[in-house]
């Protein structure tokens, strides 16, 4: 991600969607926000998220729900190798994994993805990146300095650049790159074909300052995430005309001011190839070329057995079968000797190695042939090690608020409470050994200054509570439930319909392919109108959102058997029955292991789920934007600048001119005009204390509105070659691809990191 904030691409982060989803090594902001069918007049939709703003709140109890000293460090330190620089031997050739060759090089256009920023992290300027702790930092390759000078009559901002600062043909970098950068991402000019304006929208104008090395940038409204432009910063060749725009850098960028240069984009070989800049004034790379090579996700650990690559992020599986290799236990196996061995006795001795159960061909030939290429590819990876921290990105059950029972919010409240969120957070994060703890926040994680714990505005877990909110919202128990011929029968069919088993055919394809879904990375706007073409968004008042138990305050009376429901719950002849969506491809696993836990939880008090599998190319555009689920689980990567970045992520729907729903990224369909009022305030602030505080109070009542359920923060998991250092699980930083490198001869790496709990 570029530290502005992709999601895998990322649609959301889910999305392998990376689902569990989320994208790239490096903290980025990037945009690979998309333009939706439907998404109404800004026509933007970002991967990356956004927070914030208040005005006058009307309910006290959620305006300082959580304590401020939560964030005061990251939970998981980077996992890096870090050494220091004179440790790094000169030379040689790093090849990292990526899931394709990027379709464009232009970070801003509607199709990057976390190739994309991964290029643009090493040959382009950043004015800001992005620390350890997920704050914006100068970065001062490029910058001597950057302030508000003034802010009345209007935000002035001026930067100074470093003197040395050239682009890759010669030309100082300057006043006119940042005014050309500012033209086509303003929004004004459809004829570039831009995926967001945000902040851009706001400059009035940009003009050289005392001299060549001063960029005076003038705001027509304030805005506290200035330190989230240009960054990246495209030359003018690119950023000048409609043209160059749209075409100049897709597969080539001829003027670049990094540390490496694209040497060549090769599709062919699946290659992007990046080498060192001559004319680049800071410190020197270490490396001679970086190449990123596309390779699948299911594929990982095949690669690096073969050394196709030095370094990819893998999956859980992927880690341990790294981790049994590099324990290097005996030689000894059944393929040994003359003697026959059965078929069952192969298979029982892989399953004991860790193999895939379901990839296990039947008979002893190829049983015997597949796990000799497991021990071969086994022997490769004791080459190889594990780096592990937690990523900048969290999962999140999503509630449906559009439609349906989940209209309703006492039933979304009671899903809330209803779930163990410590419980699944250590389902995940403890066979990693990285900290269980719950996610308490939506618009920023542990470590950042934003970070507090607002879950109290909704409340923890309580199965009584959720079953006396059930009650109140007229679900009760052994009610007769309609089938399908009209006709009323006793009580709700009990629980078989329930879980995965309902469905056996709705798998997906198994030749579809899945990097995990990625949650958080597909953006759209969608339509969220129902069959008769009315908004179903009818039902949602915008009112101000109670504490826990505002409509079944404490001591009311749960129903009868609060502990077990009798049976499933009904209402109107209708049992309470939620559609869970989920991706079905590899890297999906973990996912589906969560909503195990989660159809349990909700089993005991009353509420059914039906789990439907789908594809994960359909996963986000068919069922997630377009609003066909219940509940789903998807990730959304974190923001340094979350009052840009989480604001359509939650913003409130409205109805565009043409009578669809433009929901931006908002696809719980639940928003309030008070949470879009404390965005908005917080983006007009530039003392950042009080934008943080409005941004925690914006929280706390998404948090009321109970459509979104941060779970946990998801794990970053990197296989590295052994000697290879500054690389790895970098969490919250920017990577500093001019340290990357093999450890010089005799020098020592230093141990890796314990997670912080």
């Amino acid at each position: 991600m570029s530290h502005r904030g992709v999601g895998a691409g990322q649609r959301p982060a889910g999305a392998r969607g990376r689902i569990e989803y989320a994208a790239t090594a490096a903290w980025a902001r990037a945009t690979t926000t998309q333009p939706q069918p439907n998404d109404g007049p800004s026509r933007r939709l970002q991967r990356s998220l956004a927070l914030l703003t208040a005005g006058a709140l009307a309910v006290p109890l959620l305006a300082g729900c959580g304590s401020d000293d939560e964030g005061s460090k990251p939970l998981a330190a980077q996992d890096i190798a870090a050494v220091a620089r004179d440790s790094v031997a000169e030379g040689g050739t790093l090849t990292m994994a990526v899931d394709a060759v990027p379709e464009t090089l232009n970070t801003f256009q509607a199709d990057a993805d976390a190739g994309t920023t991964r290029v643009a992290q090493a040959v382009l300027p950043s004015m800001f990146t992005i620390d350890a702790t997920g704050k914006p930092v100068r970065n001062p390759d490029y910058l001597e300095s950057a302030k508000v000078i003034e802010t009345e009559p209007r935000q002035v901002v001026l930067y100074k650049l470093n003197q040395q600062a050239v682009w890759s043909d010669g030309r100082e970098i300057g006043a006119a790159d940042f005014a050309a950068q500012w033209r086509a991402l303003s929004g004004k000019d459809s004829a570039y074909w831009t995926a967001r304006n945000a902040g851009y929208d706001r400059i009035a104008k940009i003009e050289r300052g005392a001299n060549d090395l001063e960029v005076r940038v003038t705001f027509d409204r304030p805005y506290a995430d200035w330190k989230s432009l240009f960054s990246p910063l495209y030359p003018k060749d690119v950023m000048g005309t409609p043209d160059t725009f749209n075409d100049g850098a897709r597969r080539k960028l001829a003027v670049t001011a990094g540390p490496f240069r694209v040497d060549r984009v090769d599709t062919a070989k699946k290659d992007v190839v990046l080498t060192r800049n001559p004319r680049w004034w800071g410190r020197p790379a270490k490396l001679d070329e970086i190449d990123l090579h596309a390779v699948s996700r299911e594929k990982r650990a095949s690669a690096l057995a073969a050394g196709t690559v030095d370094v990819a992020d893998i999956d859980a599986a992927e880690a341990e079968r790294i981790i049994i290799a590099g324990r290097g236990k005996g030689t000894g196996t059944p393929l040994q000797g003359a003697g026959k061995t059965s078929a069952r006795k192969l298979r029982s001795w892989a399953l004991t190695l860790g193999m895939d159960e379901e990839k296990l061909p039947k008979g002893p030939k190829k049983l015997r042939k597949t796990i000799a290429k497991w021990l071969e590819q086994q022997q490769e990876l004791r080459a190889f090690d594990v780096r592990k921290s937690l990523e900048p990105a969290y999962t999140q059950l999503a509630l449906n608020g559009s439609e349906g029972p989940l209209a309703d919010e006492r039933v979304r409240r009671a899903v809330a409470r209803a779930l163990d969120r410590q419980s699944l957070a250590k389902l995940v994060l403890a066979p990693l050994g990285l900290p269980a703890v719950p996610v308490g926040s939506h618009l920023g994680l542990s470590g950042q200054a934003v970070y507090t714990d607002s879950s109290g505005a909704l409340g923890g877990l309580d199965t009584h509570e959720a079953q006396a909110l059930l009650a109140d919202a007229g679900w009760v128990a052994g009610g007769p439930v309609k089938q399908a011929g009209g006709k009323a029968a006793g009580a709700a069919n009990g629980k078989a319909d329930k879980g995965a088993d309902q469905d056996k055919s709705d798998k997906g394809d198994p030749g579809d392919k899945s990097d995990g879904g990625r949650d958080g990375q597909y953006v759209v706007g969608e339509d969220d109108k129902g069959p008769d073409g009315k908004d179903t968004r009818d039902h949602q008042k915008d009112h101000a959102h109670g504490a826990p138990g505002a409509y079944a305050p404490k001591g009311t009376a749960a129903p009868k058997g609060a502990g077990a429901p009798a049976g499933p719950l009904a209402k109107d002849g209708q049992a309470l029955s939620l559609r869970f969506v989920l991706p079905s491809g590899p890297g999906s696993q973990t996912l589906q292991a969560v909503a195990d836990q989660i159809a349990k939880m909700l089993d005991k008090v009353g509420i059914l789920t039906e789990v439907k599998k789908v594809p994960d190319e359909s996963y986000f555009k068919d069922h997630i934007a377009a609003g066909q689920y219940d509940l789903a689980l998807y990730s959304w990567p974190a923001s340094a600048f979350p009052a840009t970045d989480a604001r359509p992520i939650y913003a409130k729907p409205v109805v565009a001119a043409d009578g669809s729903l433009n929901v931006e990224q908002n696809y719980t369909r639940i928003g309030t005009d008070q949470v879009d009022q404390l965005f908005d305030q917080a983006l007009g602030t530039l003392d950042e204390d009080e934008a943080d505080g409005l941004l925690r109070k914006a929280d706390s009542r998404i948090w009321a509105a109970a459509g979104s359920l941060p779970l946990y923060q998801r794990p970053q998991i990197v296989g590295a070659r052994k000697g290879l250092v500054n690389v790895g699980a970098f969490g919250f930083q920017t990577p500093v691809y001019q340290d990357m490198g093999f450890l010089k001869k005799g020098a020592k790496l230093p141990a890796s990191p314990s997670p912080k709990g």
